[in-house]
């Protein structure tokens, strides 16, 4: 690992290569025979690439910017028209759709000023023919025919899309090149992308293309509060003009460097493959670099840009970085770019937790002891997204929870096996009249959360279960809930099938899923697919009457022991003797019999909507233990057993399979309640130190 305050040298030869590859000729679907001098054929459709030319200007916070945007029609039917996200819009002013929806979940804040507000503004937008260079020549000027567009929900106020008709409809198979011109307003941070005093992450900044599906016209949703992006895969070659004192990352390699005149530099990045392009830059970031290698994997360069205060902590983000590497690539495939930028944001900016291709951004605090699950959670989980995201390429205005829901189980697995179980944290010292957690970290080690908890977000589930069904598209969720049902239940549901059908047969369904939808796009009928063949291949059972429950309903779980006793199995009351009915006495046990039979019934009832097969555990208080199977599908099932002693306690779901149960203290029950115990140790610790407490006054006194 090496340290320094400049950006790394670019393996030139590669670059080239790359660039060679970046050919934007129009192609047939799937794609074609690679252009001449590339190494290897297209990994993706490549059918949306773009070459931008941009300057940000750090005084004024605006950046302007050109590109030619190249676009080829993969599906079967023709489009007369190019739908185009502009999603800095969103930041414009309050009537915005992402705006409104914020207002709903958690507020707006309360000390914006003019110069936070951000916007995009498209100057020119000209058509290209097939050999037309950019620049001034006239061409067809699609400029005044544009117009906005609201698809979701019909906002007048909301200027997130923009629609450019065309001349001439574009057949499938074919290509059409625009020329755009545009100036934008850099944001403070909102969400996700924008400037915290000279620190900028750039996302979601230039007019980019929807994705169009045929028949069902584009899909080219407005920017909503409680989701994220679609597009499609392409070759990005970018150059970024910056102040030379700037340090920068972004997506891609950089070729090349070159001075700009007025102390500034031109970055030059490419990449092939990718569907977003993403860029930050500060005076005071450093740099630090590393690689990852593993059996069976493809090295990968990792360059860390750090914040200088964060320097203790630079070999934590590289090794967190790596174990998801590591760990994702095992289990589902291997990361196939030869390159990985992770971003430590600066303090406050807003823009910790964000993933894009072959970059994503960490977060971390001046004071992080290790333990406490940061920073290697939040850098695993945005590493993770390299694979779930950035390779498996879901639409996550409809269906986030394919990249959110998949990442969050896998990132609680992976922090698991790395780390064991994260401990608690409680901060102190909060400055009065902030929302920060405090300054001071405290770390419990005794008390340690279960991935269950911590990893798959339990409690948020819980508080949230039935807020929304899981198959509505994501942009319809109740924006203060979504997250919820997107990463909670979806880890749930995913942890509940790895622990009932076992995690090779779990692994084999998401590898499975990986490699047929890499750089592609998934759905979720293909990820139910995939999971109803594995599992009727390796263990003979069919997940509709799962997926039926955990996606298409918002069915909750909830399983109890309402009743658990034992007595005495030889029966109480009047008895047939020699012809005549006597009277026998029941309760306790008769000192002359030596082997008496007990009879032992637990009632399991089933509270909740949904069913899920059950275990229940009988347990004896001569230590011996009887399981039985329950199809969970009736709503109470009395089990009786009779043996030789006496029942102690019955539980339901003894294993936890079924982590999506609601109310895991009714799954169990003793036969005599001991509630008091509970307060008699507590009482009795507390007690013993306020004893210690006086005998330590009484000394100094």
């Amino acid at each position: 690992m090496t340290v320094s305050r400049s950006t790394s040298a670019v393996p030139l030869l590669f670059a080239l290569a790359v660039l060679a590859a970046a050919s934007v000729a129009a192609q047939s679907n799937p794609p074609g025979p690679p252009p001449p001098g590339a190494p290897d054929a297209p990994r993706s459709a490549r059918n949306a690439s773009y070459t931008i030319q941009a300057r940000l200007d750090p005084a004024a916070r605006t950046i302007t910017g050109h590109e030619v945007a190249t676009w080829r029609n993969i599906q079967a039917a023709p489009t007369d028209e190019l739908w185009f996200h502009l999603y800095w819009n969103a930041f414009r002013n309050t009537h915005s759709t992402w705006l409104r929806e914020r207002r709903l979940a958690r507020g707006l804040p309360d000390d914006l000023r003019e110069e936070d507000w951000g916007w995009i503004q498209l100057d020119s937008v000209r058509l290209l023919g097939a050999g037309d260079a950019p620049g001034p020549d006239p061409g067809p000027d699609l400029t005044k025919a544009a117009r906005f567009a609201a698809p979701d929900d019909g906002n007048p106020d909301d200027r997130t899309v923009m629609v450019v008709p065309l001349p001439e409809a574009v057949p499938p198979g074919g290509t059409v090149r625009v020329e755009v011109t545009w100036h934008a307003k850099v944001p403070r941070t909102f969400a996700r992308t924008g400037y915290r005093g000279d620190f900028y992450l750039i996302a979601q900044w230039f007019p980019k293309l929807g994705v169009f599906q045929g028949e069902r016209g584009w899909n080219c949703h407005q920017f909503h509060a409680n989701t994220e992006f679609f597009s499609d895969y392409g070759v990005y070659d970018v150059s970024l003009t910056l102040p030379e004192r700037f340090v920068v990352g972004a997506t891609g390699l950089e070729t090349e460097t070159k001075s700009a005149g007025d102390g500034a530099v031109t970055h030059r990045f490419v990449q092939a493959d990718v569907h977003d392009f993403t860029w930050t830059t500060s005076p005071d970031l450093r740099v630090a670099t590393d690689r990852f290698a593993a059996p069976g994997l493809p090295p990968v360069d990792l360059r860390l840009l750090y914040q200088p205060e964060h320097e203790g902590q630079v070999a934590r983000h590289f090794a967190a970085t790596k174990a998801c590497l590591r760990d994702y690539g095992t289990w589902y495939g291997p990361y196939p770019y030869p390159h990985l930028t992770v971003v430590d944001p600066a303090w406050e900016s807003g823009a910790g937790g964000m993933e894009y291709p072959t970059l994503f951004t960490a977060g971390t605090r001046l004071f992080n002891p290790p333990a406490g699950g940061s920073p290697e959670g939040v850098t695993i989980h945005e590493c993770g997204h390299q694979f779930w995201y950035a390779l498996v390429g879901d639409n996550e205005f409809e269906n986030a929870w394919i990249d959110e829901g998949l990442n969050t189980f896998s990132t609680a697995r992976v922090y698991r096996k790395e780390y064991g179980r994260e401990a608690l944290e409680e901060r102190y010292l909060r400055p009065p009249g902030t929302s920060w957690r405090g300054f001071l970290p405290v770390i419990f080690p005794g008390i340690r959360y279960s991935r269950a908890v911590q990893g798959d977000r339990l409690n948020r589930y819980r508080r949230d279960a039935t807020s929304d069904v899981p198959a509505t598209p994501t942009y319809l969720y109740y924006p203060k809930t979504h997250a919820s049902i997107t990463y909670a239940k979806t880890a749930l549901w995913l942890h509940t099938l790895e622990r009932h059908l076992g995690w090779g047969t779990l692994r084999e369904i998401l590898s499975s899923f990986f490699h047929r939808y890499e750089l592609a796009h998934p759905t979720p009928e293909g990820f139910i697919e995939i999971a109803d063949r594995v599992a009727r291949e390796r263990r003979g059972e069919d997940l509709d009457w799962f997926f039926d429950q955990v996606y298409r309903d918002d069915v909750t779980f909830d399983y109890a022991i309402d009743r658990a006793a034992s007595f005495r199995a030889a029966p109480e009351g009047m008895v047939e003797e020699q012809g005549k009915l006597v009277y026998q006495k029941g309760g306790e046990d008769d000192d002359g019999e030596e082997a008496p039979t007990y009879r032992s019934e637990v009632v399991a009832r089933r509270l909740g909507q949904g069913v899920f097969p059950v275990d229940l555990l009988l347990v004896f208080e001569d230590g011996s233990e009887i399981r039985e199977h329950w199809d969970g599908r009736a709503r109470w099932k009395l089990f009786v057993h009779e043996g030789p002693s006496k029942l102690h306690h019955a539980v339901v779901d003894p294993d936890r399979v079924l982590l999506l149960d609601l109310d895991r203290t009714n799954n169990s029950r003793l036969v005599h309640p001991a509630g008091h115990l509970a307060a008699t140790k507590w009482a009795s610790k507390w007690m013993i130190w306020a004893q210690d407490l006086l005998q330590t006054f009484a000394f100094f006194s």
